[in-house]
C-alpha cells in the first residue's frame, strides 16, 4: 500500500483547573468555535462535536495521522487558555487541569457519542464531572486520579 489510511474517532474530555466552574455562557460558544477553528486549521482534525459545562468540555474529532494526540491536546489547551486570558473573559486567570481523557470511538457508536456530547448540560444536572470522569476511567479499565 503506497498511502496510509486512517479513521480514528477520538472523544476528548478535559476540565478547568481545580474543576472550578469558569467557562461562562457569555463566551462558551466563542470558546468552542475557537477550539474548532484551531483544531481544523492547525492539525487538519475534523471536529464533529464540542460541548460541555462550566467546568469541562467534550470534543469528538477525527485524529489526523500526522500528529500525536498529546501534541494536539497540548496545543488546544494551551492556545485556548491563552485566548481566554487574552480576551479577558474572566477577572481571574483561566487554566485547564493538567490531564485529559481521550477515548477511541467505533464508527457504530458515533451517533451515541454525538448525542451524549450534545446533552452535557442536562446530563450534568444528575452527575458531577468528577463522577463522570471516574465512570469513563472505570469503563475503559484505566486508573484515575481526580
Amino acid at each position: 500500500m503506497s498511502h496510509s489510511l486512517t479513521k480514528i474517532w477520538i472523544h476528548l474530555i478535559f476540565g478547568t483547573k481545580e474543576r472550578f466552574p469558569t467557562i461562562n455562557q457569555s463566551f462558551e460558544k466563542q470558546l468552542y468555535d475557537h477550539i474548532r477553528n484551531l483544531s481544523e486549521k492547525d492539525f487538519d482534525c475534523i471536529v464533529d462535536r464540542i460541548n460541555g459545562t462550566a467546568d469541562h468540555i467534550h470534543i469528538l474529532f477525527l485524529l489526523n495521522q500526522n500528529y500525536s494526540l498529546a501534541e494536539i491536546v497540548k496545543n488546544i489547551k494551551g492556545n485556548s487558555s491563552h485566548w481566554i486570558n487574552q480576551n479577558k473573559f474572566l477577572k481571574a486567570k483561566f487554566a485547564w487541569q493538567t490531564g485529559y481523557g481521550a477515548f477511541s470511538v467505533s464508527e457504530s457508536m458515533i451517533n451515541e457519542v454525538r448525542r451524549y456530547i450534545a446533552n452535557q448540560k442536562e446530563h450534568h444536572r444528575k452527575i458531577t464531572f468528577a463522577e463522570e470522569y471516574k465512570r469513563f476511567a472505570e469503563k475503559y479499565g484505566l486508573k484515575h486520579n481526580l
